[in-house]
Parts: C-alpha cells; structure tokens; sequence
C-alpha cells in the first residue's frame, strides 16, 4: 500500500535516521540507546548510594542533638563561631540564602 519513491525498499532492520547531517541505522541507534540507558541507570545507583549516605549522616547527627539542651546546642555554636570565624560567616551566609529560596518560591 505504500508507494515506492525510486528506491528500494529498506526493511526494519536497516531503516536509516538522517539528522545533524548524519545517517545511522536503526541498530546502530538502538545499541547508542542502551549504552546510554546503562549509563543513566549506573549514575542513578551512584546518586541513590550517596543520597543514602548522608541521609544516614544527618541522622546520626540528629540523634546526638536529641539529648541536648538548647542552651548547650548554642553554647557550642558560640564556641565554633569564635574558633572559625570565616567558615561561621560561610555557613550563615549559605543558610540564608537557602532560607530565602525557600520562602520566595511560593511568590513567583
């Protein structure tokens, strides 16, 4: 039912992509396709990895902060504070610039 348009036919499995001035065939394009699904999958399991690592961390700091006092969680802010000045800068800094994308998202 289709026409023929002057030149042989091509069957499936050596159908040809042109694009970006290149010509592939469909399992050259397939296999390009499964690589690059392996890498994903591959970079997905590194990031879910990591992820669970310092998800794990953060807990664990937690956990040592659920006994606390307030009152000794700022004592010893204090003291890192006057110990590391510039990093204490850092971290405000950092802090306040992830406080303030958390309550402008909602304005935009």
């Amino acid at each position: 039912m289709s026409e023929a348009t002057g030149n042989t036919q091509q069957t499936p499995n050596t159908a040809i992509i042109k694009g970006n001035g290149r010509e592939i065939n469909m399992s050259e394009f397939a296999e390009n396709a499964h690589e690059y699904g392996r890498k994903i999958v591959d970079a997905a399991s590194r990031a879910g990895d990591y992820v669970s690592e310092k998800v794990n961390v953060v807990g664990d700091k937690i956990k040592g902060l659920q006994g606390k006092d307030f009152n000794e969680i700022a004592g010893e802010a204090k003291d890192y504070a006057r110990e590391n000045p510039g990093q204490a800068i850092l971290i405000s800094a950092v802090a306040g610039v992830v406080l303030g994308f958390l309550l402008r998202g909602g304005r935009r």
